[in-house]
């Protein structure tokens, strides 16, 4: 028999709603129904940023890329959140003379293209930017980030949640101020589960119960288990906490690679055996959205993320679903990734100092309209974990985790998270390859592996810059 730790209660919209009478918040925005999270930096662009930003131009205005606002839109949760950033920016220029101006770039372009580090590379970079771990040593081995520690808060770093602040500092510096976190989980579709006679006694808790269970959900027109195949930093993301589960990881405590161990070959083997077994289908149904597929019953189980509360409860409240917490290999440790965007300076900018000013003044305060401001976004205009033990506990307080979905998430979820890693764009794209390679070409898991670790200790060799951990 398999061995894992102790089994946490999955969560379950129709069975908590007598216990949490807020469990559809009419009054919560929610954002758009599909956020690629972590995968701003494109392949190809340049790993070192060496233009001269904006500074070309004094001015009293800066600029804020983001792909929030502004914009116009019909759908609700969308205004919502274009909303909370035109307020923010709106208050700020109501009491500085230095003014900001928002510049929103589509989400995919943004978050996928080449056009933000393109962009730095050729001088014209923003001089506010919303960035994910992925892209953090990117840019501050370029000399993009402006120092953000003068322009908050003492006590700021003691009021983030433990590994939430740390992969956007060097050497006690804060060059990054997250917004959000936002853990992973697995997401179940009621009905499904109860066409082929499953019920909350069969959620699994391991790795073969897993599949077992998105065996029996797979027919012809259904997916068992929606995992992410295509190749970007949201895959990896999504992979991670597999590896880490079994003890695994790229690179050790001392940054030292470790790519080659059995951990990470069983998370290989896991999603490869998801894939071969037609438990997990190399193109996901109903265009890459778990709602839509929950909703027509094309997929049984999705492995995701929190962001996905706030679509339910905008767009479908009174649809069924489950939540449990990521199964665990034999011998194995529970464990989940912990993703999320952060407000950043453009060191190289019009204005640096101001720049940073703001991103303090924003995220970075310890006064209440600031924890306030922070509540707000991941409550109401999305779903997610507030990064600051003070912004999680006056969120609590309100009812903003009083939802069934919200409170596991918080309770069960969150607790067993680790921060997601800021690997460059080389070792990023080594264990890329090693996903796809197993998953969808089909290679041999040990050999992706060993490739895998050689690209890694060849850059790592070489390496200059801040920590890779």
């Amino acid at each position: 028999m398999l061995q894992h730790g102790p089994p946490r209660p999955p969560a379950r919209q129709d069975d908590q709603a007598a216990r949490t009478a807020s469990s559809t918040r009419t009054g919560s925005s929610a954002p758009s129904r599909r956020r690629f999270l972590g995968t701003a930096a494109a392949l190809g662009a340049p790993a070192l940023l060496t233009g001269c930003g904006s500074a070309q131009a004094g001015g009293g205005t800066l600029k804020f890329w983001n792909f929030y606002a502004p914009q116009q839109s019909e759908d609700p949760a969308l205004r919502a959140q274009s909303k909370w950033f035109t307020d923010l920016v709106d208050e700020w220029n109501a009491s500085h003379s230095t003014r900001i101006e928002l510049v929103y770039v589509p989400p995919r372009t943004y978050q996928t293209g080449s056009k933000l580090p393109t962009a730095f590379a050729a001088g014209s970079g923003p001089d506010i930017f919303l960035a994910s771990p992925g892209d953090f040593l990117r840019y501050y081995n370029g000399g993009v980030l402006a120092d953000l520690t003068p322009h908050t808060d003492k006590g700021l770093v003691d009021d983030y949640h433990p590994n939430t602040l740390d992969s956007r500092m060097v050497d006690d510096r804060i060059y990054a101020l997250p917004m959000e976190v936002e853990p992973l989980a697995i997401y179940y579709d009621v009905a499904s589960w109860e066409k082929v006679g499953l019920s909350e006694g069969d959620i699994p808790t391991t790795w073969d119960q897993l599949l077992a269970v998105g065996k029996k959900l797979s027919s012809r027109t259904r997916a068992g288990l929606v995992m992410e195949t295509v190749p970007g930093y949201l895959q990896n993301f999504l992979w991670y906490p597999w590896m880490w589960q079994g003890g695994g990881d790229v690179l050790d405590k001392d940054g030292d690679p470790s790519v080659n161990t059995r951990a990470v070959r069983q998370a290989l083997q896991l999603w490869k055996d998801a894939v071969r077994e037609g438990i997990t289908p190399r193109t996901p149904p109903a265009a890459n959205d778990l709602l839509s597929a929950f909703q027509n019953g094309t997929a049984g189980m999705w492995h995701s993320g929190i962001w996905q509360v706030s679509s339910f409860r905008a767009y479908a409240p009174k649809h069924k679903y489950g939540i449990f917490r990521l199964p665990t290999p034999p011998g194995g440790k529970y464990t989940t990734a912990l993703g999320g965007w952060s407000f950043c300076a453009n060191a190289k900018g019009r204005d640096p100092e101001a720049a940073a000013a703001f991103c303090g003044w924003a995220l970075g305060r310890t006064s209440s309209d600031c924890v306030d401001r922070m509540v707000d976004w991941c409550t109401k205009a999305k779903s997610d974990i507030a990064p600051r033990r003070s912004a999680l506990r006056e969120g609590t307080r309100r009812g903003g985790y009083d939802d069934w979905a919200m409170k596991y998430f918080k309770d069960e979820v969150f607790p067993g998270g680790r921060a997601e890693p800021r690997y460059p764009p080389v070792i990023y794209k080594a264990m890329s390859d090693a996903i796809q390679g197993t998953m969808l070409a089909g290679r041999d898991v040990r050999s992706e592996a060993e490739r895998a670790d050689q690209s890694v200790r060849a850059y790592v060799s070489g390496y200059k810059g801040a920590s890779l951990v």
